[in-house]
């Protein structure tokens, strides 16, 4: 089979080339000085279902202050009134939670409680977006402006004259489901509030939060309201609040709210500890802290658009998680007590099946003391509360998704240096985790599925099984469900392994050959099993059931533990790369790699999940499946495949490939330009395809990356010269088609030689990814 292969390579060097990478002449003319958060578009991706939001921010924080038009996850790019500027979003989710205390400023009585009424009107030719400061004109004739600080929003609104100049502050409404609120005006200048909730794809436990807002100058008239009733002079209510100000001579109006998700006090203390500077030097802060985490990453070559998308998800990726301790180390465990976070930050909003395989191992790349403390604060969800989290909002589980997220992500931690002096600590939680269930008073439920899972080696599909809990059930997702938990298994299997629990070890890596019990030899593919072991479902892989948001067709490549196995169910190397071709539409995209990224692989809106037998870019169960190529001999595919797929990234409203997820989507976009992509998430294998810039500079962290800096060369690479000839690690020439995160500690520069053919690089059998056994 490896004797066919120059023939199939001099036909793919023929390929028709894709706009992605930069001419010679626009390389020439680049520019690397200026600032690198001008080259930022928080608007990207709030068009379409990105559902990302373009409000100010700092990396991590944990307010989050940007404007609602009505979207369910807070702002759309094609609507155009504002209900309010609320504290708190989570970038590319895809149900409504958050939107805590929307605030509007106004003019002339107060006459309506409903932020859907009394919304005002805006022109996107008048708003601008920057990391930390979101600009807008309202149509009453108000300037808002917004940043913020790690805990605080701080807003400065510019009214005409007037002696009405009123700011509202909604307590009852917001993006997820309410269920009680408070008001209170505490003096001439503070307001306070407490805010109940819950929500989400489905109903979870209810939550609280904490606001104290200060304004620069004492109101002249206030009042609150409970439902449509308005209490002028009223200090209390239940619904939301408004103060007043004469605005005839000084037009500025600066207002500072904390958030606590503890109680009042907290956020009290966090007003202390980060209020009281003016709205200018928190906005020049926040555009500071931001540009000391862009200039971690320093690239040169690319068109200007090219480089906007680039920086644009490099941001996004540093959105979250977030801050959930106040400033005085306090945070809400899961088990609704108040603890202390003593010598690390504490970190809350857990999209683990999402950030398992892009974020959480950029985020261990580039900001590993964040990554450190996030992983801290997973394990401390368990000991807290009792249980490692699948998805968590603030201080409760939601139970959305499936699988064992929380397995790779804890061990990506371990493989990349993060939990040193905490690895048994982390150890016992996640084998805890892999071998029980959740207790049935606990919310979490865990890997739902574990009993009958250990004891058949698959998890049995049962549409009809009533939900235990709130949020998803894994029995709707037996089949994708097996594939999550076996891959966990495999990542388990070796941090036992590296601690010395050998039997564990052994135990954990049959349990990930567990895949195989679900693949049906009469299709060739996959299949989901119900209770009885029976192959259940249509044959049809493209019509499959109980896969989570996929099918058959598009879940078959998650078994990166051991794709050789995989390989070998499907009818070896050849038949492999035959099916890849079919499911990427490799024959098209030679002539049109746009044009099949965008109508062929997108196939529906962003939550078009079902009956697909082709690649789907917006969604996590094919992020890893372009980097197949790597371990079937035919690695030039995997260059075509992704550099296809980042064209769907632009530097517009609609450039974003479906829910950004808290930077998972940005996260891939970051690593395959740069040319490293984790290729068997939870573990430490890093995948190599060819960089979209001439020169990427990494500035790492050497309290965790000894050498302090990676340097990734592609000089030449273009639309015409993208495939790989050689690479050299430390001028020592690489034929594998990975690096492993040992080696990459110890590497400098990683140099790729490109050309417009495809080469014989790595594909040889030696330079596949490795098996985890």
């Amino acid at each position: 089979m490896r004797g066919t292969r120059r023939t199939r390579l001099c036909l793919a060097g023929v390929m028709a080339a894709s706009a992605l990478i930069a001419t010679p002449a626009a390389r020439a003319a680049e520019r690397t000085d200026g600032h690198l958060t001008d080259l930022v578009n928080p608007f990207i991706g709030s068009q379409d279902e990105g559902n990302t939001f373009p409000g100010a921010a700092v990396p991590f924080g944990m307010v989050q202050l940007s404007p609602d038009t009505g979207h369910n996850t807070g702002y759309d790019y094609t609507q155009n009134r504002i209900r309010g500027f609320s504290l708190v979003h989570l970038s590319g989710v895809g149900c409504r939670i958050g939107g805590d205390l929307p605030v509007l400023p106004t003019t002339g009585d107060v006459t309506r409680t409903d932020y859907t009424k009394y919304a005002a009107g805006f022109r996107h030719a008048d708003e601008e977006a920057s990391p930390g400061y979101y600009r807008v004109g309202l149509d009453s004739g108000i300037r808002a402006e917004l940043t913020a600080t790690e805990r605080t929003g701080v807003q400065r609104f510019t009214f005409p004259a007037t002696d009405k100049a009123n700011v509202l502050l909604n307590a009852g409404q917001s993006l997820h489901k309410p269920v009680a609120s408070s008001v209170e005006i505490l003096d001439d200048h503070t307001v306070r509030t407490g805010i109940t909730g819950h929500g989400f794809c489905r109903d979870t436990g209810p939550y609280t939060v904490y606001t104290t807002t200060r304004f620069s100058r004492p109101f002249t008239a206030y009042g609150t309201w409970d439902g449509s009733t308005i209490s002028p002079g009223a200090r209390t209510g239940r619904g939301g609040a408004y103060v007043r100000f004469d605005t005839t001579g000084d037009r500025a109006v600066e207002a500072t709210t904390a958030l606590s998700y503890v109680d009042a006090a907290g956020a009290d203390a966090n007003l202390r500890a980060e209020g009281g500077r003016s709205f200018d030097s928190v906005r020049d802060r926040a555009r500071a802290q931001w540009e000391r985490r862009l200039a971690g990453v320093r690239v040169q070559g690319g068109e200007p658009a090219l480089r906007r998308t680039f920086y644009s998800s490099l941001y996004r990726s540093f959105l979250a998680p977030n801050i959930g301790s106040d400033a005085d180390g306090r945070y809400t465990g899961w088990d609704r007590r108040v603890h202390h976070a003593d010598g690390f930050t504490y970190y809350q909003n857990w999209s683990l099946w999402d950030t398992y395989r892009t974020q959480a191992q950029l985020l261990a790349l580039l900001a590993p003391q964040e990554a450190r403390d996030m992983a801290l604060s997973v394990v401390k969800v368990d000991e807290d509360g009792g249980w490692l989290p699948k998805w968590g909002y603030g201080p409760v589980e939601t139970n959305i998704m499936s699988g064992d997220p929380v397995t790779p992500f804890l061990t990506t931690a371990y493989q990349m240096g993060l939990l040193k002096g905490f690895e048994e600590r982390a150890y016992r939680a996640l084998r805890k985790n892999a071998d029980g269930v959740p207790p049935a008073d606990y919310p979490g439920i865990g890997r739902e599925v574990n009993a009958e899972y250990l004891a058949h080696g698959f998890a049995p599909y049962d549409k009809d099984r009533p939900y235990a809990k709130m949020g998803d059930s894994e029995y709707h997702h037996g089949a994708s469900v097996t594939l999550e938990y076996a891959l966990a298994d495999a990542m388990l299997a070796q941090m036992a392994r590296g601690l010395g629990h050998d039997a564990d070890a052994a135990r954990y890596a049959a349990r990930a050959q567990n895949y195989r019990r679900i693949f049906d030899p009469a299709t060739g593919f996959f299949r989901a099993r119900d209770a009885s072991g029976a192959f259940t479902g249509p044959a049809d892989p493209a019509q499959s059931v109980g896969f989570h948001e996929g099918t058959a067709w598009q879940y078959q490549w998650l078994v990166p533990q051991d794709l050789p196995g995989m390989v070998g169910l499907i009818g070896g190397e050849r038949a492999a790369n035959d099916r890849l071709d079919a499911f990427f539409a490799y024959d098209r995209l030679l002539a049109d790699p746009a044009k099949t990224a965008r109508e062929v692989w997108v196939h529906g809106n962003a939550y078009n999940y079902y009956n697909a037998d082709k690649y789907n870019p917006m969604n996590e169960p094919d992020l890893i499946a372009p980097y197949t190529y790597l371990a079937t001999g035919q690695p030039w595919k995997t260059t075509d495949v992704v550099h296809a797929a980042l064209t769907l990234f632009t530097d517009g409203p609609t450039g974003m490939t479906g829910n950004d997820d808290l930077g998972t989507m940005s996260a891939w976009n970051v690593l395959s330009s740069i040319g490293l992509f984790p290729i068997q998430p939870g573990y430490d294998t890093w995948g190599l395809s060819t960089p979209v810039f001439d020169r990427v500079d990494l500035a790492l962290d050497r309290r965790f990356w000894p050498g302090g800096r990676l340097t990734v060369t592609a000089p030449g690479t273009s639309a015409g010269d993208r495939y790989v000839q050689a690479v050299r690690a430390d001028g020592t020439p690489h034929t594998r088609t990975y690096l492993t995160t040992r080696a990459l500690r110890s590497t400098r520069t990683v140099a790729f030689t490109v050309g417009p053919r495809p080469s014989e690089w790595g594909t040889s059998a030696q330079a596949a990814p490795p098996v985890l056994r």
